[in-house]
Protein backbone atom coordinates (compact mmCIF):
# COMPACT_ATOMS: atom_id res chain seq x y z
CA UNK A 1 0.00 0.00 0.00
CA UNK A 2 1.29 3.44 -0.96
CA UNK A 3 0.47 6.96 0.19
CA UNK A 4 -0.07 9.50 -2.59
CA UNK A 5 -0.48 13.26 -2.70
CA UNK A 6 -3.03 14.25 -5.34
CA UNK A 7 -3.33 17.96 -6.06
CA UNK A 8 -6.55 19.14 -7.64
CA UNK A 9 -8.33 16.32 -5.83
CA UNK A 10 -11.76 17.94 -6.21
CA UNK A 11 -11.15 18.41 -9.92
CA UNK A 12 -12.55 16.14 -12.59
CA UNK A 13 -9.50 13.95 -13.23
CA UNK A 14 -8.10 14.37 -9.71
CA UNK A 15 -11.26 13.04 -8.08
CA UNK A 16 -11.51 9.99 -10.34
CA UNK A 17 -7.80 9.19 -9.97
CA UNK A 18 -8.02 9.51 -6.18
CA UNK A 19 -11.05 7.23 -6.10
CA UNK A 20 -9.28 4.57 -8.16
CA UNK A 21 -6.16 4.69 -5.99
CA UNK A 22 -8.24 4.20 -2.85
CA UNK A 23 -10.13 1.32 -4.50
CA UNK A 24 -6.73 -0.28 -5.10
CA UNK A 25 -5.95 -0.11 -1.37
CA UNK A 26 -3.77 3.01 -1.30
CA UNK A 27 -4.20 6.15 0.80
CA UNK A 28 -4.56 9.62 -0.69
CA UNK A 29 -3.94 13.08 0.68
CA UNK A 30 -5.96 15.38 -1.54
CA UNK A 31 -5.15 19.07 -1.93
CA UNK A 32 -7.49 21.58 -3.55
CA UNK A 33 -8.31 25.24 -3.07
CA UNK A 34 -11.88 24.81 -4.43
CA UNK A 35 -11.55 27.92 -6.60
CA UNK A 36 -14.41 29.24 -8.71
CA UNK A 37 -12.80 28.75 -12.12
CA UNK A 38 -16.05 26.93 -12.86
CA UNK A 39 -19.18 26.26 -10.81
CA UNK A 40 -17.89 25.11 -7.43
CA UNK A 41 -20.98 22.99 -6.76
CA UNK A 42 -19.62 20.23 -8.95
CA UNK A 43 -16.29 20.33 -7.09
CA UNK A 44 -18.19 20.02 -3.80
CA UNK A 45 -20.05 17.02 -5.22
CA UNK A 46 -16.83 15.22 -6.15
CA UNK A 47 -15.15 16.09 -2.84
CA UNK A 48 -18.05 14.77 -0.74
CA UNK A 49 -17.82 11.44 -2.55
CA UNK A 50 -14.12 11.21 -1.74
CA UNK A 51 -14.54 12.25 1.87
CA UNK A 52 -16.94 9.35 2.37
CA UNK A 53 -14.09 6.91 1.62
CA UNK A 54 -11.66 5.47 4.14
CA UNK A 55 -8.12 6.36 3.17
CA UNK A 56 -8.78 9.91 1.99
CA UNK A 57 -7.47 12.97 3.84
CA UNK A 58 -8.31 16.45 2.53
CA UNK A 59 -6.17 19.58 2.83
CA UNK A 60 -7.68 22.81 1.55
CA UNK A 61 -4.75 24.79 0.17
CA UNK A 62 -3.52 26.61 -2.93
CA UNK A 63 -0.42 24.99 -4.41
CA UNK A 64 0.64 28.29 -5.98
CA UNK A 65 1.27 29.70 -2.50
CA UNK A 66 4.61 28.84 -0.96
CA UNK A 67 2.96 28.30 2.43
CA UNK A 68 1.61 25.00 1.10
CA UNK A 69 5.06 23.54 1.72
CA UNK A 70 4.68 24.24 5.44
CA UNK A 71 1.16 22.76 5.42
CA UNK A 72 2.50 19.48 4.05
CA UNK A 73 5.80 19.40 5.95
CA UNK A 74 6.42 16.20 7.86
CA UNK A 75 4.31 14.03 5.58
CA UNK A 76 5.82 11.34 3.38
CA UNK A 77 4.51 10.40 -0.04
CA UNK A 78 5.36 7.64 -2.46
CA UNK A 79 4.49 10.01 -5.31
CA UNK A 80 3.17 13.50 -5.89
CA UNK A 81 0.47 13.50 -8.57
CA UNK A 82 0.13 17.12 -9.66
CA UNK A 83 -3.29 17.43 -11.30
CA UNK A 84 -4.12 20.89 -9.92
CA UNK A 85 -4.21 23.51 -12.65
CA UNK A 86 -6.12 26.37 -14.08
CA UNK A 87 -7.45 24.90 -17.29
CA UNK A 88 -9.20 26.31 -20.33
CA UNK A 89 -7.62 27.76 -23.43
CA UNK A 90 -10.14 30.62 -23.75
CA UNK A 91 -10.08 31.71 -20.11
CA UNK A 92 -6.28 31.92 -20.18
CA UNK A 93 -6.49 34.68 -22.78
CA UNK A 94 -8.61 36.79 -20.42
CA UNK A 95 -6.50 36.22 -17.29
CA UNK A 96 -3.06 34.78 -18.08
CA UNK A 97 -1.65 35.72 -14.66
CA UNK A 98 -3.70 33.22 -12.70
CA UNK A 99 -2.69 30.47 -15.15
CA UNK A 100 0.99 31.18 -14.66
CA UNK A 101 0.56 31.26 -10.88
CA UNK A 102 -1.29 27.95 -10.66
CA UNK A 103 0.35 25.99 -13.44
CA UNK A 104 3.97 27.17 -13.18
CA UNK A 105 4.40 28.36 -9.60
CA UNK A 106 2.17 25.56 -8.34
CA UNK A 107 4.28 22.99 -10.17
CA UNK A 108 7.46 24.54 -8.78
CA UNK A 109 6.11 24.26 -5.23
CA UNK A 110 5.18 20.62 -5.70
CA UNK A 111 8.62 19.84 -7.16
CA UNK A 112 10.14 21.56 -4.14
CA UNK A 113 7.96 19.38 -1.91
CA UNK A 114 9.42 16.32 -3.62
CA UNK A 115 12.94 17.62 -3.12
CA UNK A 116 12.43 18.57 0.51
CA UNK A 117 10.67 15.34 1.50
CA UNK A 118 12.85 13.12 -0.71
CA UNK A 119 9.83 11.91 -2.67
CA UNK A 120 11.25 10.21 -5.73
CA UNK A 121 8.23 10.23 -8.08
CA UNK A 122 6.47 13.22 -9.61
CA UNK A 123 3.62 13.08 -12.11
CA UNK A 124 2.56 16.17 -13.99
CA UNK A 125 -0.70 16.59 -15.90
CA UNK A 126 -0.11 18.44 -19.16
CA UNK A 127 -2.21 19.05 -22.24
CA UNK A 128 -2.66 18.28 -25.92
CA UNK A 129 -2.99 22.04 -26.46
CA UNK A 130 0.78 22.23 -26.17
CA UNK A 131 1.18 20.93 -29.74
CA UNK A 132 0.03 24.19 -31.32
CA UNK A 133 -1.66 24.82 -34.64
CA UNK A 134 -0.38 22.31 -37.20
CA UNK A 135 0.95 19.09 -35.68
CA UNK A 136 0.77 15.79 -37.57
CA UNK A 137 -2.31 13.65 -36.90
CA UNK A 138 -2.44 11.48 -34.92
CA UNK A 139 0.02 13.54 -32.91
CA UNK A 140 3.07 11.86 -31.35
CA UNK A 141 5.03 13.19 -28.38
CA UNK A 142 7.93 14.07 -30.69
CA UNK A 143 5.85 16.84 -32.33
CA UNK A 144 6.94 20.38 -31.56
CA UNK A 145 5.57 21.88 -28.36
CA UNK A 146 7.43 25.18 -28.71
CA UNK A 147 4.67 27.17 -30.43
CA UNK A 148 1.76 27.28 -27.95
CA UNK A 149 -1.31 29.21 -29.07
CA UNK A 150 -2.51 30.48 -25.68
CA UNK A 151 -1.14 31.25 -22.19
CA UNK A 152 -2.69 28.01 -20.90
CA UNK A 153 -0.56 25.84 -23.18
CA UNK A 154 2.47 28.07 -22.54
CA UNK A 155 2.06 27.63 -18.78
CA UNK A 156 1.99 23.86 -19.21
CA UNK A 157 5.15 23.99 -21.29
CA UNK A 158 6.76 25.95 -18.46
CA UNK A 159 5.67 23.31 -15.97
CA UNK A 160 7.09 20.51 -18.12
CA UNK A 161 10.54 22.07 -18.43
CA UNK A 162 10.61 22.90 -14.70
CA UNK A 163 9.94 19.24 -13.99
CA UNK A 164 12.82 18.27 -16.27
CA UNK A 165 15.18 20.58 -14.39
CA UNK A 166 14.29 18.90 -11.08
CA UNK A 167 14.74 15.49 -12.69
CA UNK A 168 18.22 16.54 -13.84
CA UNK A 169 19.30 18.25 -10.63
CA UNK A 170 17.77 15.98 -7.98
CA UNK A 171 17.10 12.67 -9.69
CA UNK A 172 13.31 12.91 -9.31
CA UNK A 173 11.56 10.41 -11.56
CA UNK A 174 9.07 12.35 -13.70
CA UNK A 175 6.09 11.31 -15.80
CA UNK A 176 4.44 14.05 -17.85
CA UNK A 177 1.05 12.91 -19.15
CA UNK A 178 -0.48 15.03 -21.90
CA UNK A 179 -4.25 14.67 -21.75
CA UNK A 180 -6.47 14.90 -24.80
CA UNK A 181 -10.01 16.22 -24.28
CA UNK A 182 -11.52 14.40 -21.28
CA UNK A 183 -15.21 13.79 -20.55
CA UNK A 184 -17.44 11.68 -18.32
CA UNK A 185 -19.72 11.79 -15.26
CA UNK A 186 -19.29 14.88 -13.06
CA UNK A 187 -17.09 16.40 -15.75
CA UNK A 188 -16.03 19.98 -16.26
CA UNK A 189 -19.09 22.11 -17.08
CA UNK A 190 -17.03 24.49 -19.21
CA UNK A 191 -16.31 21.78 -21.79
CA UNK A 192 -18.44 20.64 -24.72
CA UNK A 193 -19.61 17.23 -23.49
CA UNK A 194 -21.17 18.43 -20.23
CA UNK A 195 -22.61 21.53 -21.88
CA UNK A 196 -24.21 19.64 -24.75
CA UNK A 197 -25.82 17.07 -22.45
CA UNK A 198 -27.21 19.78 -20.18
CA UNK A 199 -28.36 22.06 -22.99
CA UNK A 200 -30.05 19.31 -25.01
CA UNK A 201 -31.62 17.74 -21.91
CA UNK A 202 -33.07 21.07 -20.78
CA UNK A 203 -34.11 22.32 -24.23
CA UNK A 204 -31.60 25.16 -24.22
CA UNK A 205 -29.80 26.40 -27.35
CA UNK A 206 -26.56 24.57 -28.14
CA UNK A 207 -23.90 27.21 -28.73
CA UNK A 208 -21.12 26.32 -31.18
CA UNK A 209 -18.02 28.37 -31.97
CA UNK A 210 -17.52 28.42 -35.71
CA UNK A 211 -19.00 25.96 -38.19
CA UNK A 212 -18.72 22.88 -35.94
CA UNK A 213 -16.33 21.08 -38.29
CA UNK A 214 -13.51 21.18 -35.73
CA UNK A 215 -12.81 17.75 -34.25
CA UNK A 216 -11.54 16.26 -31.01
CA UNK A 217 -10.25 12.92 -29.78
CA UNK A 218 -12.44 12.70 -26.68
CA UNK A 219 -11.20 10.47 -23.85
CA UNK A 220 -13.34 8.93 -21.11
CA UNK A 221 -12.24 9.89 -17.60
CA UNK A 222 -11.77 6.31 -16.38
CA UNK A 223 -9.30 5.67 -19.21
CA UNK A 224 -7.41 8.84 -18.27
CA UNK A 225 -7.30 7.88 -14.57
CA UNK A 226 -6.03 4.38 -15.43
CA UNK A 227 -3.30 5.83 -17.61
CA UNK A 228 -2.32 8.33 -14.94
CA UNK A 229 -1.93 5.57 -12.34
CA UNK A 230 0.00 3.40 -14.80
CA UNK A 231 2.43 6.28 -15.35
CA UNK A 232 3.45 6.17 -11.67
CA UNK A 233 5.96 3.45 -12.53
CA UNK A 234 9.67 4.44 -12.70
CA UNK A 235 10.36 5.98 -16.11
CA UNK A 236 13.21 8.48 -15.63
CA UNK A 237 11.73 11.46 -17.47
CA UNK A 238 9.05 10.71 -20.03
CA UNK A 239 6.30 12.63 -21.80
CA UNK A 240 3.33 10.42 -22.67
CA UNK A 241 0.10 11.13 -24.56
CA UNK A 242 -3.13 9.84 -23.06
CA UNK A 243 -5.98 10.24 -25.52
CA UNK A 244 -9.02 8.70 -27.15
CA UNK A 245 -8.91 6.40 -30.12
CA UNK A 246 -12.03 7.92 -31.70
CA UNK A 247 -12.24 11.45 -33.10
CA UNK A 248 -15.49 13.23 -33.84
CA UNK A 249 -16.48 16.64 -35.17
CA UNK A 250 -18.49 18.97 -32.97
CA UNK A 251 -21.43 18.69 -35.37
CA UNK A 252 -21.39 14.89 -35.14
CA UNK A 253 -21.01 15.11 -31.37
CA UNK A 254 -24.21 17.13 -31.19
CA UNK A 255 -25.98 14.46 -33.25
CA UNK A 256 -24.67 11.76 -30.90
CA UNK A 257 -25.87 13.77 -27.90
CA UNK A 258 -29.32 14.05 -29.47
CA UNK A 259 -29.45 10.28 -29.96
CA UNK A 260 -28.35 9.38 -26.44
CA UNK A 261 -30.44 12.05 -24.67
CA UNK A 262 -33.42 11.41 -26.92
CA UNK A 263 -34.14 15.06 -27.73
CA UNK A 264 -33.54 17.37 -30.68
CA UNK A 265 -30.97 20.16 -30.30
CA UNK A 266 -31.45 23.80 -31.21
CA UNK A 267 -28.02 24.71 -32.57
CA UNK A 268 -26.74 28.28 -32.74
CA UNK A 269 -23.39 29.06 -34.40
CA UNK A 270 -21.16 31.93 -33.31
CA UNK A 271 -17.77 33.19 -34.51
CA UNK A 272 -14.77 30.85 -34.15
CA UNK A 273 -12.46 31.36 -31.19
CA UNK A 274 -8.80 31.91 -32.12
CA UNK A 275 -7.66 30.21 -28.90
CA UNK A 276 -9.22 26.90 -29.99
CA UNK A 277 -7.27 24.23 -31.83
CA UNK A 278 -9.10 23.06 -34.95
CA UNK A 279 -8.29 19.41 -34.32
CA UNK A 280 -6.65 17.11 -31.82
CA UNK A 281 -5.99 13.41 -32.10
CA UNK A 282 -3.50 11.48 -30.00
CA UNK A 283 -0.90 8.99 -31.11
CA UNK A 284 -0.81 6.72 -28.04
CA UNK A 285 1.80 4.25 -29.30
CA UNK A 286 4.18 5.30 -26.54
CA UNK A 287 1.55 4.75 -23.83
CA UNK A 288 0.93 1.25 -25.17
CA UNK A 289 4.65 0.51 -25.23
CA UNK A 290 5.68 1.99 -21.87
CA UNK A 291 2.50 1.59 -19.81
CA UNK A 292 0.56 -1.20 -21.46
CA UNK A 293 -2.28 1.32 -21.73
CA UNK A 294 -4.86 2.05 -24.35
CA UNK A 295 -8.31 3.63 -24.17
CA UNK A 296 -11.12 1.15 -23.61
CA UNK A 297 -14.35 3.17 -23.45
CA UNK A 298 -15.89 4.14 -26.79
CA UNK A 299 -17.65 7.42 -27.39
CA UNK A 300 -21.18 6.06 -27.44
CA UNK A 301 -20.62 4.04 -24.26
CA UNK A 302 -18.95 6.98 -22.53
CA UNK A 303 -21.66 9.40 -23.57
CA UNK A 304 -24.24 6.95 -22.22
CA UNK A 305 -22.49 6.94 -18.84
CA UNK A 306 -22.42 10.76 -18.78
CA UNK A 307 -26.11 11.02 -19.64
CA UNK A 308 -26.98 8.38 -17.03
CA UNK A 309 -25.11 10.39 -14.38
CA UNK A 310 -26.76 13.62 -15.47
CA UNK A 311 -30.23 12.12 -15.21
CA UNK A 312 -29.48 10.79 -11.72
CA UNK A 313 -28.18 14.21 -10.57
CA UNK A 314 -30.44 16.37 -12.72
CA UNK A 315 -32.21 18.09 -9.84
CA UNK A 316 -29.09 20.15 -9.13
CA UNK A 317 -26.94 19.48 -12.24
CA UNK A 318 -29.45 21.31 -14.48
CA UNK A 319 -28.53 24.50 -12.64
CA UNK A 320 -24.76 24.15 -13.02
CA UNK A 321 -23.38 27.21 -14.79
CA UNK A 322 -22.10 26.23 -18.25
CA UNK A 323 -21.54 29.62 -19.90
Amino acid sequence: MSNYLVTGAAGFIGARTSHMLIEQGHTVVGVDNLNDAYDVRIKDFRLKQLQALDGFDFVRADISERSVLDRLAGRRFDAVINLAARAGVRFSVDNPWVFLESNVMGTLNMLELCRQTECKKFLLASTSSIYGANPPYPTPETSSSSEPLQPYAASKKGAEVLAHSYHYLYGIDVSVVRYFTVYGPAGRPDLAMFRFVQWVSEGRPVLVNGDGKQSRGFTFVDDIARGTIAALKPLGYEIINLGGHETITINDLIELTEEVVGKQAEVKHGPPNLADMFQNWADVSKARQLLGWQPQVGLREGMGKLVEWYRAEREWAKNIITV
